[in-house]
């Protein structure tokens, strides 16, 4: 039986991993708020370091 359904099985494997893939990286997805909030603070303190090294 594996050997005339291995294709099926492979892709239904396929299938399971893009899914749980995919809610991961949904479930663990930041706002968009945060992320430019974290963008700002970034360059902020880009900007002072580079400020300080001249």
């Amino acid at each position: 039986m594996l050997k005339r359904n291995w294709k099926r099985i492979g892709m239904l494997i396929l299938i399971i991993a893009c899914i749980f893939n995919v809610m991961g990286k949904l479930v663990n997805k930041l706002s968009l708020n945060k992320e430019m909030l974290f963008s700002a603070q970034y360059m902020s303190e880009e900007q002072q370091n580079d400020q300080n090294q001249k």
